[in-house]
């Protein structure tokens, strides 16, 4: 190989792989671009110009793949037809928003009673595709709903309830936009594999969903905004598409999220199918009007191999909560899933109330709470640390929870017999060099365990109840405590209950 073509070889690092490329004299043709403006798009906030837009991601398609160019300007539009093959670039000083009138309508889903409605359809969105692939938002423009999406679970004849719904897609990526105003959903995608958030800002907290991954895999939520008044980044398998998938390989990275009122990072409540390596790092939660981490599994699904890693949480009303229910909302009304294996690695908290008014109150200590017939196992927290509220007497330490398999809300369990984790229904749970402290004095333990087995608290600092005990094992059998003390130093006060 001379020296000129020994120079143009490039060796590039991918996943466990190296691709070799060797460039080519030639420069490669340039992408074809479509602007909507040349098939009559407006952009004066007033025309209705989904038709302009449409026609040009129609010829963008056609043509093999092309840039359909959005320039500046407010482009009022209906339904959105995606294709594949397209990147949407949207301009900066661009905008696409929702007309209040004339979206499509919701398509018939013989399986729709196994999920909400804004679950169980898809073409009653501002943009929705359907087996499409490589699609790609990019740009600094916007797409709004500019309050016109519905978040009712019974949305109007021609009303949109989504910004963005896909179905059964691959390769889709969103780069630099803001979405904002999403409705029900500012993005749906369920059955799809491969897309990538990327510096994308969604501001949707007047409204309710952020991102919601359903059935999905190989996603990554990475350098981003998420702001929902609902869940703002969740993971889910519901049965709208008359199967389940296997979630898997997911990664949300680099990002602040935030929930005015429910759950900031969550997996489910739809837990038809099973999630597997699912990794969260490097993230700030400002709010969580629910669950700051929250891991539900209501129908019958097996979540493992989940990882948790450098996260901070402020403004959140129950900072870590799992919970194996029975709601079985699925075909066949399977038996309680499963939760194991999940790791929680450098997680800080304080300031741990609710950023709004929620139901249940503005504060609920961590949960791990299995069932008889299905333990939540294998739990481990390596250098957490929670500052949380306190101001609890003595006597709330005496609190029993109820039973709950229906429902999945942290507040379900009322005020906890202990302020910094309270556990029932698990096994080999592990905390490593943890601390747990209060605001104000509280009267409960750090830790109080029901019907556990193994439960290993090592390394770990609490501060000191104003109880008479700082942790208690009830009907509990394996558990140790070693190298631990108080935040002054002092032994712990440890009871155990048979």
């Amino acid at each position: 190989m001379n020296r000129s073509w020994r120079s143009r070889l490039l060796v590039l690092g991918t996943a466990g792989a190296t691709v070799l490329a060797m460039a080519t004299p030639a420069l490669a043709a340039p992408t074809a671009t479509f602007n909507i403006r040349d098939y009559g798009a407006k952009g004066d906030g007033k025309a209705i110009d989904s038709p302009a837009i449409d026609k040009a991601i129609t010829a963008a398609s056609a043509a093999g793949g092309g840039v359909v160019e959005v320039p500046a300007g407010t482009y009022l539009s209906r339904s959105i037809h995606l294709k594949s093959n397209i990147t949407v670039n949207l301009a900066a000083g661009s905008k696409i928003i929702a007309a209040g009138s004339g979206m499509d309508k919701p398509e018939p889903n013989e399986f729709d009673d196994y999920q909400d409605f804004g679950h169980s359809h898809f073409r009653n969105a501002l943009m929705w595709g359907e087996n499409v692939s490589n699609i790609h938002f990019t740009g600094t423009g916007t797409i709004d709903g500019d309050n016109k999406l519905d978040t009712s679970n019974n949305p109007g004849s021609g009303i949109a309830d989504k910004a963005i719904s896909l179905k059964f897609c691959k390769n889709v990526t969103l780069t630099g936009i803001t979405m904002r105003q999403g409705g029900h959903f500012a993005v749906l995608a369920n059955g799809c594999d491969g897309m990538k958030f990327s510096n994308v800002k969604i501001l949707t907290s007047e409204d309710r969903d952020g991102i919601n991954i359903i059935n999905s895999s190989n996603v990554e939520v990475a350098d981003s905004i998420v702001e929902a008044s609902d869940d703002a980044v969740v993971f889910k398998s519901d049965y709208a598409l008359g199967r389940t998938f296997v979630s898997q390989n997911n990664v949300v990275r680099d990002s602040t999220i935030r929930s005015t009122e429910n759950n900031a990072l969550q997996f489910g409540s739809e837990t038809c199918g099973n999630f597997r390596n699912i990794r969260f790092s490097n993230l700030k939660v400002t709010g969580a009007g629910k669950a700051g981490l929250g891991i539900v599994s209501m129908d019958g699904s097996v979540i493992e191999d989940i990882h948790y890693n450098n996260i901070t949480l402020t403004r959140t009303t129950t900072p870590i909560f799992l919970h194996v229910g029975k709601r079985s909302r699925c075909p066949g009304k399977p038996p309680a899933g499963k939760i194991r294996d999940i790791h929680f690695t450098d997680i800080s908290g304080t300031n741990l109330t609710s950023p709004t008014s929620v139901p249940g109150g503005p504060e609920h200590t961590s949960t791990i709470t299995g069932r008889t017939d299905s333990m939540i196992e294998n739990v481990t927290f390596t250098n957490v640390k929670l500052n949380v509220p306190g101001n609890h007497p003595a006597s709330d330490a005496n609190r029993v929870p109820p039973e709950n398999s229906t429902e999945y809300p942290p507040r379900i369990f009322g005020v906890r017999p202990s302020f910094g984790f309270w556990i029932r229904h698990a096994k080999d749970i592990k905390f490593l060099g943890s601390t747990f402290e209060f605001e104000k004095n509280d009267g409960r333990p750090a830790f109080l365990t029901n019907d556990t087995t193994g439960v290993s608290i090592n390394g770990v600092k609490v501060e000191r109840s104003t109880g008479p005990y700082d942790v208690t094992f009830q009907k509990s059998s394996g558990q140790s405590v070693t190298n631990s003390s108080t935040t002054a130093g002092a032994e712990l006060r440890t009871r155990t209950q048979n």
